[in-house]
């Protein structure tokens, strides 16, 4: 008996419009080749590779609240887009399509100090929550084209070779 594969889709969508801003829940996003994410903090800034755009598995966000007995909150870690149903680091350096926009995995999204320190209680220090992440945070990703990307929008892989053709 075969077994269908399981649908990558996008399950969350935010943006914050500064540094240290709350996040924002979107149903849509638009985004700009080369730039991002049109009125998010990293848009059209080229300060390390793949600041255009950061993707996280929804389920690395439930792991981690179940293991750590929180409320599960899909804002966790900052990202703007959350997927259901793909491992985020088989993508990098290839390209995918969500919505209308093509997009190029460029690298992990390794957890950083800030994200350490909001995450961080009496229990699990900082260091440890790094440790937690490290392989598990994301996927930073540049835009190719400009589109919308929409809540409930599948994830496709347009290249299998793995490179930027």
């Amino acid at each position: 008996m075969s077994t269908k594969p399981s649908l990558a889709v996008v399950e969350r969508l935010y943006l914050a419009d500064a540094m240290g801003a709350p996040l924002q829940a979107r149903l849509r996003l638009s985004l700009c080749a080369g730039q991002g994410i049109v009125g998010d903090r990293h848009a059209g800034r080229r300060d390390w590779p793949g600041q255009n755009l950061t993707l996280v598995e929804a389920e690395e966000i439930e792991n981690y609240c179940l293991s750590r007995s929180r409320p599960i909150d899909l804002a966790l870690t900052r990202r703007n887009i959350v997927t259901r149903g793909v491992r985020l680091n088989s993508l990098v350096g290839r390209r995918f399509r969500i919505g209308d926009c093509l997009l190029y995995g460029i690298e992990r999204c390794e957890p950083c100090r800030s994200l350490g320190q909001r995450l961080a209680d009496e229990t699990f220090d900082v260091p440890a929550v790094i440790h937690y992440w490290t392989g598990r945070g994301g996927l930073r990703a540049d835009v190719l084209s400009d589109g919308a990307i929409r809540a409930g929008d599948k994830l496709e892989i347009v290249d299998t070779s793995g490179g930027l053709a």
